[in-house]
């Protein structure tokens, strides 16, 4: 069997002396492993490093199991272009690490990501874009795994305007004023989240992440068994302190 298709580098791992295993979130077929011979060599390890885009190949006995990768020169390096940048290399490094440890082998939900996720990653040394073109992303991979916020309308009022905060409950947005007998329990909802136009200050983008966090926490990795990536921990501490 065989196939061909775009994709963004997610990692990889050595395999035997010079192999390396290489993580790929394809166009078409999600998330997919794939063995490069000599992939571990100091001439082509830069070819690999994650965030990179690349066009390859994949050849196998049979689809579920490990076949081998032939990849074409990345098409787009990104990490390389921003190696003085250490916030934008922290995203490169969650982005990859977020969608490797949440989405399994030929996970299709993937491939609803591939288009914002090159749009992300092109922007990532444009530094007053991507922090929160970086949460907006958050936001659609929840969604895209299942796990989507409704922020359409108050969960109280039914109201579509005014919306404040999230329930960490339900996922659903609320008015504040709807809820002031619980409100410190609620996730603050930024408003650049509702409205392309609206400012958005370091604060937004904290409240943002935070949001998004904690449902990529709840929902995604506990339900996997697995903790938070420490490289969406990294990115966090160096965007918000």
């Amino acid at each position: 069997m065989n196939w061909s298709d775009d994709g963004i580098i997610l990692g990889g791992r050595r395999f035997g002396e010079g192999g390396l295993i290489l993580d790929v979130l394809t166009r078409n077929r999600g998330r997919r492993s794939g063995l490069v011979y000599g992939g571990n060599s100091r001439r082509r390890r830069a070819q690999y490093e994650a965030g990179n885009s690349v066009s390859l190949s994949w050849t196998g006995r049979l689809e579920d199991q490990l076949g081998r990768f032939e990849v074409a020169e990345a098409s787009k390096e990104r990490a390389s272009h921003v190696l003085d940048d250490a916030k934008a290399l922290a995203a490169v490094s969650a982005v990859t690490a977020i969608l490797r440890m949440s989405l399994d082998e030929g996970d299709v939900a993937g491939s609803a990501m591939f288009e914002a996720t090159e749009v992300l990653l092109d922007q990532i040394e444009a530094r007053e874009i991507w922090p929160v073109l970086y949460v907006r992303w958050e936001l659609g991979l929840l969604s895209a795994l299942g796990f989507g916020l409704d922020l359409e309308e108050c969960a109280i009022s039914g109201a579509n305007d005014g919306l404040t905060h999230v329930s960490p409950r339900t996922g659903r947005a609320v008015r504040g004023s709807e809820a002031e007998d619980y409100v410190s329990r609620l996730l603050r909802l930024p408003s650049f989240l509702l409205s392309s136009s609206a400012p958005v200050g370091d604060e937004d983008v904290a409240d943002g992440l935070k949001l998004t966090g904690y449902f990529l926490e709840s929902r995604v990795f506990h339900a996997m068994n697995r903790a938070m990536p420490p490289e969406r921990d990294r990115l966090v501490r160096r965007l918000v302190g």
